[in-house]
């Protein structure tokens, strides 16, 4: 089932004659569970006409680098080879999308999309509805509940948001039902951008070549989905407990896939919510509660990625605090080297370097150390963004965002006032202590980084 709160038309042009329907696939990177492409085939089947898939290879994506690059090509691999078998070709180009698109679209019937809450995706097709000469209709398909349906501004706290999608919840945690093309496009389409040899195709294109490809994470649906049986099957039952020990490796992993859109985060749900096992609750807070307010952050802050964005009380106490002393401040470089007297701190960032994840508890003890040994929280603010979304592969992303922001008190609440942090929630080695066994990690990180040398 396609609900109709996931379809919006961006454009008010006519469905004309044309050779073929076109989906432009973008945030929703996958060939299974993805309303959009079920969308497309609807209309292509009702069309009589073939589906052609597109995706455009940008350069220019913001702060993306090899590592983030080689990650999507191994999934984008993956789904030709999946679209292949449901008789659908996959046209792959170097160049920024809305352009592609929209000569790609020349000869469409209608063209589908789907959607992506940034302020370059936005834009992307905000520029493609204007200049594309049929139907553009974007479907949503990377959240449980479409963000207008969950809340139509933005919302100040978890607790907020969550009651309103728990009124709607039931509707949208539903199947996807998985169409059949009548029409093939097998013999319409040739990529112009080969992605057969992924290193040859990453070298090929005109990015950020200095941050290399991570060995701990493979692109594509299908180790997500490996990933997810493993959670479910070994790590699901003791969630709630294990989740904030960085020993314990008690997450998903999925983060990344997430961002890249190679799993649904409904398939997800509907799995969690059928294993039936104690932590499902917990995780579904995360995946649904948790990474929807983030959603819905970015998608109606025009500031989500700066210190304006901040609530007004947590700009207000930064503000007032940023003249006090910090017994220790760090420029850009000795922070992304892992250069500090903090041993725990250092290795959160080392690990983050290493793999493209850190732990997400460590992240909130990241974040909230780079607050206090930077001049002023602005500066802090914009150095946590740049090395997050340099290093993590789920960098870029609206959960990466308001995760970071959490640190500076967005989605918090005002806390006991002290020096520097005001009245921002502070954390200290103690603390980390108190939760696991903080050098037992550090240990950990230190043997990973000595076999990565």
């Amino acid at each position: 089932m396609i609900q109709q709160e996931r379809i919006q038309s961006l454009n008010n042009k006519a469905i004309r004659r044309g050779k073929y329907v076109i989906y432009w696939m973008q945030a929703s990177q996958r060939a299974e569970y993805n309303h959009a492409l079920e969308y497309a085939i609807d209309q292509a089947n009702e069309l009589n006409k073939p589906l052609i898939v597109y995706f455009g290879i940008t350069n220019n994506f913001p702060h993306a680098n090899r590592r983030h690059y080689y990650f999507m090509l191994q999934g984008l691999k993956e789904v030709k080879e999946s679209l292949q078998k449901r008789g659908i070709g996959l046209l792959l180009e170097n160049i920024s999308p809305e352009r592609g698109i929209i000569t790609s679209a020349k000869d469409a019937c209608l063209a589908v999309t789907d959607r992506g809450y940034l302020k370059i995706q936005k834009q992307w097709r905000r520029i493609a509805a204007r200049n594309i000469d049929c139907p553009l209709i974007q479907v949503e398909s990377d959240v449980v509940v479409p963000a207008e349906v969950a809340s139509v501004k933005e919302e100040y706290s978890a607790a907020a948001i969550r009651k309103k999608i728990n009124r709607c919840l039931e509707k949208f945690l539903v199947p996807l039902r998985k169409r059949r093309l009548k029409n093939s496009s097998l013999n319409l389409t040739t990529s112009p951008f080969d992605i057969a040899d992924i290193e040859r195709a990453v070298n090929r294109l005109d990015i950020d070549q200095n941050v290399d490809k991570t060995d701990y994470y493979h692109g594509g649906t299908s180790r997500g989905q490996k990933l997810l049986r493993d959670f479910i099957h070994r790590k699901l039952s003791d969630y709630a407990r294990s989740r904030n020990d960085p020993n314990i490796d008690g997450t998903s992993h999925l983060s990344a896939y997430l961002h890249f859109g190679q799993i649904s985060p409904l398939y997800i749900a509907l799995q969690i919510h059928k294993a039936k096992t104690p932590g499902g609750n917990e995780y579904l807070e995360q995946l649904i509660v948790r990474r929807e307010l983030a959603i819905n952050f970015v998608n109606y802050s025009a500031n989500y990625d700066s210190f304006e964005a901040l609530p007004a009380w947590a700009k207000t106490t930064l503000r007032f605090h940023r003249r006090d002393k910090r017994e220790y401040i760090y420029n850009p470089s000795q922070l992304e080297n892992a250069q500090t007297h903090d041993p725990y701190w250092n290795a959160a960032q080392l690990q983050m370097k290493i793999t493209g994840y850190m732990h997400g508890y460590m992240r909130m003890y990241w974040g909230k150390k780079i607050l206090e040994w930077t001049k002023t929280p602005i500066e802090a603010l914009r150095i946590a963004l740049y090395l997050n979304d340099k290093y993590e592969l789920d960098g870029r992303d609206a959960n990466g965002i308001a995760g970071i922001a959490w640190c500076f008190g967005k989605h918090d609440r005002p806390w006991p006032e002290r020096k520097i942090f005001g009245k921002v929630r502070f954390m200290n080695q103690a603390g980390l202590k108190r939760k696991f066994d903080v050098d037992g990690y550090v240990a950990k990180i230190i043997r990973l980084n000595k076999s990565a040398e």
